[in-house]
């Protein structure tokens, strides 16, 4: 497949800036593989596709504040860091700005009790710093004085409340820079009402990093290189979704994190084996899917490698369909857009 055959204009006025009041009112297109039909309903109805036995897999990945403001020792010139991954305990890559300024050996003071030292450059431009800080645990100063990293479509300074709204109901465990956006239509409510139904809900993780928006560069899709992403799928977790296959039931992925998350660690048998660490897992089509059954997702831009993956799911002509209807009809898109899902 080429780059070209994925390419669509989405006009700007559809690229979501906000979310809607009502997480779980926003606009579902259900995009049936089997009888190529394209449903109009709202995202609570999505209940209605999961039967009891079945399981919705969920990424349990928190955003932390990850965009900080310090300055330069000795210079006192204003900087900015975008914090990627966390390497090991106090060692993290970071993005800077701006980045001429800042050299291995500065030294960035960020509140009295968080400052941290360049030791290293990345191949993509970043650096690695080492943090070091007084009491309270590093997240917790971080949240204090950091802001919700949101995507470069999204085109306004973060606010306070978004650091409610780009997050999911069920976030637990720190470390993305960016929300498993699947899973910001789901409320409390809606999850009980799942549960109630016989539905199991099983958490997994994977820390989404800047990767998730670097668009494909190259006309031979096969050519790009995905960034590494840091995943945990733990033995219960691994257990329970394997139980539900042995049993007939339904896997739904909430995002294609989850979809990666999952197929990085499935069986030659189609099953699952709990493990963690790091996935450059990049699904395109032509690909055989061993866990996932239905994906709940959103509307990816032009050109992603998220685009890809439901175009692997389903297939490249009904993700074509479903996306221009989608333009036509108004679908928002993006982060805080509407959603989709594939059965």
């Amino acid at each position: 497949m080429k780059l070209s055959e994925i390419t669509f204009d989405v006009p700007g006025k559809l690229v979501a800036q906000y979310p809607i009041e009502k997480r779980d009112e926003c606009r579902l297109m259900v995009v049936n593989r089997k009888e190529r039909s394209y449903d109009e309903k709202i995202f609570k109805d999505v209940i209605d596709y999961l039967n009891e036995g079945d399981a919705i897999v969920v990424n349990d990945t928190r955003v932390f504040p990850a965009r900080v403001f310090g300055v330069k020792e000795k210079t006192d010139a204003q900087v900015e860091l975008l914090l990627l991954r966390q390497l090991e305990k106090t060692m993290w890559e970071v993005l800077v700005k701006p980045a001429r300024k800042v050299r291995v050996g500065n030294r960035i003071q960020i509140t009295e009790d968080l400052g941290c030292d360049v030791i290293d450059n990345t191949t993509s431009g970043g650096r690695v710093v080492r943090f070091d800080y007084n009491g309270a645990d590093f997240f917790d100063l971080i949240g204090k004085v950091g802001k919700t990293p949101l995507p470069p479509y999204i085109k306004r300074e973060a606010e306070e409340k978004d650091k409610t709204t780009y997050q999911t109901v069920y976030a637990k465990k720190n470390g993305a820079i960016a929300a498993p956006t699947a899973g910001l239509h789901f409320t409390e409510e809606l999850l009980e009402k799942i549960k109630a139904k016989g539905v199991k809900i099983i958490p997994i993780t994977l820390h989404v990093g800047l990767g998730t928006f670097r668009p494909i560069q190259v006309e031979d899709i096969s050519r790009h290189s995905m960034d590494s992403e840091y995943y945990e799928v733990s033995p219960e977790s691994a257990e329970e979704i394997n139980e539900v296959k042995r049993n007939g039931g339904k896997i739904f992925a909430v995002g294609t994190t989850v979809v990666r998350a999952l197929e990085t660690i499935a069986t030659v048998d189609k099953f699952v084996k709990a493990n963690s660490g790091w996935t450059d897992k990049f699904i395109h089509p032509p690909y055989m899917f061993k866990i996932v059954d239905g994906l709940i997702t959103n509307f990816h831009f032009s050109g992603s490698t998220l685009f890809l993956l439901t175009c692997a799911f389903a297939s490249h002509d009904m993700m074509m369909e479903a996306y221009k209807m989608a333009i036509k009809k108004k679908y928002r898109f993006h982060s805080y857009g509407d959603a989709m899902l594939i059965v």
